[in-house]
This record gives C-alpha cells, sequence and structure tokens, in this order.
C-alpha cells in the first residue's frame, strides 16, 4: 500500500499520527513544509506516491491551502486532509472550494483523526478501481443481467441487416442500442442517421423523411434530400415511431415493403438502400387495437424486438453510472470529477428515475454544478431525489429493507422526513400511535441486526427532528410558541435546530 504523506512543521503532530497509523498498519511518510512535499512529488513514482495527504494549514514557508492547489493539478484524483485550529475554519471551507477531501480542526481526537484518515484512504481506493473501470469501459455500461440480454442481442445481430424494434421507456438510451447496432453491423462505415418523429411536426415529417422537390411547396425554392437519402448505405433510426401520423405510416409502409420512395412533389422514385431501426415508449400492441397505428406496418417493424430495461429494473448499474456520468461531466466542464459518498449513492440508488437514464446523467451534470464541495453528501442531492417519500398505504418499513446508511442520513436531514399530519387530523387517528411504535421497532431491529454501537444516537435524532418539525409546523414557525407547546425551554428548541440542520 501506498503511504500517507503527513505535512506539518510541529514535531509532535507528525510524531503522534505516525505511530498512531502504524498501530492500524498504515505506512506514512512525514514532511516539515510543502516545498518538501513538492519535491518530493517531482520524484515520486507510481507505487511510492501519496495514497493521502494530510497537511496543516500554517506552516513556515507555504500554505496548505497553496499545497493543495498545487497537489490537485499533478493528481487530482488525490484526497487531501487539511488539519486547521479552530480560528483557521474559514480557511478550512476554502478548502473544500479547492478540492478537499476533509478538514480536521487542532487539537483533534486522535481516534477520529484515525478514522477519518482510513475513510480517504478507502475512498481512494474506491476511486482507483472505479477509473480502471472507467478506462476499459464500453459505450454503453451495464452489470445487470437485463443489460448483459442486451448486449448479447446486439452481438447476435452484428452481421446481420434485419429491421429492429427497440421498446423501452424514454430515457433508457434505446439510441444509444441502435448506435451500437449500427457500428457492429456490416453498414458501419455508412452514416448513422436519426431522428425523433415525435418532435416534427406533422406538415414538415414527410419533407423530412423523403425530401422534396423545387416548389413542391410554398418555401420550397431547392430540392432538399430527406432522412432517407441521408442515410444511404447506412441506419435509418425512426424514434418514438408510435407518434407518427397515421398517412405517413402509409408511405414508410411502401418504403420498407418495396425499398422505393418518392419526394414530396416528385414523380422520379428513389431507391433507399437503408437499414430501418426504430423504437417506441409505447405499447405498440394496443395502438393497433385502438387504431393509431398500422398493424401490417408494426409487423414490418417488429421482426426483430429488444426490450430495453428501466433503471429501476437495473440498480446495481446506477454506480457504475453514477461514477461514469460525473466524469463525463467534469470533462465537457473543465472541472476535476466530483466524488459521491457511499450514503449519497445508496440514497441515489434507491430512487425511481422516472427519467432513466438520462434523468440521471441530468443528475450528475447538476451535482458537477451545485455541489459545494469535492465529495458529495446526501444533503447536495436534487429536490426530485430529496423528496422521496414512501408510496401511500404503506409503512416505510414496507417499501422496502430499511438501510442502515439511508436511516441515519434520514435522521439529519429534514428533507427525507415526511411532512406532520394536519392538526385537524389528529384526535380521530387514535390508531397511528400504535402503528408509528411498529415502524420504529422495525427500524431499530434493522439498525440492531448491523451490530452498529449507535442506534441510539440515530433514532433519537429522527425523533426530535419530526418532532420539532411538527411542532413549527403547527405554529407557523413561531419557534418560542413551539417550544412551549412542546414543553421545552426557547434556548433548548434553538440548540436543537441547529444541532439537526433544521434551519
Amino acid at each position: 500500500m501506498k503511504p500517507i504523506w503527513i505535512v506539518d512543521d510541529d514535531q509532535s503532530i507528525r510524531f503522534v499520527l505516525e505511530k498512531a497509523l502504524l498501530r492500524e498498519d498504515l505506512p506514512t511518510r512525514s514532511f516539515t513544509s510543502p516545498r518538501e512535499v513538492l519535491a518530493a512529488l517531482e520524484n515520486a513514482t507510481e507505487e511510492d506516491g501519496p495514497q493521502i495527504l494530510v497537511s496543516d494549514i500554517r506552516m513556515p514557508g507555504g500554505s496548505g491551502l497553496d499545497l493543495l492547489e498545487k497537489v490537485k493539478e499533478k493528481l487530482p484524483g488525490l484526497p487531501v486532509i487539511i488539519m486547521t485550529a479552530f480560528s483557521d475554519l474559514d480557511s478550512a471551507v476554502s478548502a473544500f472550494q479547492g478540492g478537499a477531501f476533509e478538514y480536521l480542526p487542532k487539537p483533534f481526537d486522535l481516534p477520529k483523526a484515525v478514522e477519518l484518515i482510513r475513510r480517504a484512504v478507502e475512498e481512494s481506493q474506491r476511486e482507483e478501481v472505479a477509473e480502471e473501470r472507467m478506462a476499459s469501459a464500453p459505450e454503453m455500461l451495464g452489470q445487470a443481467p437485463a443489460m448483459q440480454d442486451v448486449f448479447r442481442a446486439i452481438g447476435r445481430l452484428s452481421q446481420s441487416m434485419v429491421t429492429v424494434m427497440i421498446t423501452g421507456e424514454s430515457g433508457s438510451g434505446k439510441e444509444l442500442v441502435a448506435r451500437a447496432l449500427h457500428k457492429h453491423s456490416p453498414r458501419a462505415s455508412g452514416p448513422f442517421v436519426a431522428i425523433n418523429t415525435a418532435a416534427i411536426p406533422k406538415d414538415l415529417l414527410e419533407s423530412e423523411l423523403f425530401g422534396h422537390e423545387r416548389g413542391a411547396f410554398t418555401g420550397a425554392q431547392t430540392m432538399r434530400r430527406g432522412r432517407f437519402e441521408q442515410a444511404e448505405g447506412g441506419t435509418l433510426f425512426l424514434d418514438e415511431i408510435g407518434d407518427m401520423p397515421f398517412d405517413l405510416q402509409t408511405r414508410l409502409l411502401r418504403v420498407l415493403s418495396d425499398g422505393h420512395f418518392y419526394r414530396v412533389g416528385g414523380h422520379n422514385a428513389v431507391k433507399a438502400n437503408v437499414r430501418v431501426i426504430a423504437a417506441t415508449h409505447q405499447d405498440l400492441e394496443q395502438r393497433v387495437k385502438e387504431g393509431g397505428f398500422r398493424e401490417d406496418l408494426f409487423h414490418r417493424l417488429n421482426v426483430i424486438r429488444l426490450r430495453l430495461p428501466a433503471l429501476r429494473e437495473r440498480r446495481e448499474d446506477v454506480f457504475m453510472l453514477t461514477r461514469h456520468f460525473l466524469q463525463q461531466s467534469a470533462k465537457q466542464l473543465g472541472v476535476e470529477p466530483k466524488r459521491i459518498s457511499d450514503t449519497a449513492l445508496q440514497l441515489l440508488s434507491n430512487f425511481s428515475f422516472p427519467g432513466n437514464v438520462r434523468q440521471l446523467e441530468n443528475i450528475c451534470h447538476w451535482l458537477t454544478v451545485m455541489a459545494p464541495a469535492q465529495m458529495i453528501e446526501p444533503k447536495d442531492l436534487p429536490p426530485e431525489v430529496l423528496g422521496m417519500i414512501p408510496e401511500p398505504g404503506k409503512s416505510p418499513a414496507a417499501v422496502e429493507k430499511p438501510d442502515p446508511v439511508r436511516t441515519e442520513w434520514a435522521a439529519s436531514s429534514d428533507k427525507a422526513l415526511p411532512g406532520p399530519a394536519p392538526e385537524a387530523a389528529l384526535p380521530a387517528v387514535a390508531g397511528v400511535g400504535q402503528n408509528w411504535e411498529s415502524g420504529l421497532e422495525a427500524e431499530a431491529l434493522a439498525l440492531l441486526a448491523t451490530g452498529r454501537s449507535d442506534v441510539w444516537d440515530v433514532l433519537t435524532r429522527r425523533f426530535e427532528s419530526k418532532l420539532i418539525q411538527t411542532a413549527l409546523a403547527n405554529t407557523r414557525g413561531r419557534r418560542i410558541e413551539a417550544a412551549q407547546k412542546l414543553g421545552i425551554g426557547r434556548n433548548t428548541i434553538t440548540r436543537k435546530i441547529q444541532e439537526l440542520h433544521l434551519e
């Protein structure tokens, strides 16, 4: 394992940390100034470079924040912990903006310092594995069995020219599958042309698909080639085919049947040497029954059907996709990629993702821009994720198996807690107390089963958060009145609001 580099001009601090980390079998290397660190980095190899950098913020000959900036230029993924006196906490905040992993206030509790360093080591090792995976990642990502079935189907179809119908919810990646089918087909050297039939007005769609002759309609001043001609020798991807107007379905059927079409206003047949791949999020069988889609066209398109799973059906892929999109967003914006904590990742993977992979990509882009620190924590996630609530009629325990990490986060986040019941409804729900106690018992058992030793703190914080939120909602935010109704002092409720982050 690579060593942990410690930078501090105070010999006693270096000595204490070295001995504590040695007891944990964590190798160290110490420095007295930023200048020494930078010189060592110049000569360091991949094997003896730092696993973690722990640096004081004020040292003769240089600042820990300046060192952080220079180290991040050379090793952008290196976790850096900044040690700072309480009087330097404002500087520590700017350390986060510079990409610090965490700050360690002095004087520090040694076991907590070691725990923080070990957490940084684990994060560093996890990032190394993630980078290795990303380096070898294909254009489509997915380890879930449903996605492996899709990959196998693409492989089987690689030498085929058959028409393919891709079904799946919006945002699930249907165009990526179409591009992969084209890339691994005999037509790979030809063009790939995509058109969303639902995004183009009906009056223009015919011209977009088949082109038009000069003078075919007002404004047609020159001849224009349509998408079929543009895709000559390649692949034409017709997205959202279920929304195609009925009369255009007839023209499309004719092209698929005899391989010829006419431009709008044209009299000479144009031969179409194109492979067609269609996609839809709709139930085309139902559309056929309702008379909105031609049955003969459906059978022409539905030669081979590929179903793309929704992201909620492949939650095990959220981790890999999140890492990929965070890297991608950082590259697009020219910034350092952000990391995401296990707690936040767990919460994100429990989200239903109605917008599927596209929504996850947008969330990662949002986090790259909006998350204040390099490490994304649960509180940094966007409102649609933080606003998750159980399905109506289900207790929290019935929705999914309680996760201890997620439960701990919920205890400190008012956004994760359901809103208080209206005051007028309280007298009429005599059985609520019993249901609440059953839910509490279920969550306590789940936490106790993990063997953790902070169950009291986790559940107490959650109880206090809910109680104070409900009282504040009842008094329209008047703290003194809420404290009186709860039977606690004004200073107590103020302190609790700060401790529980309910500001």
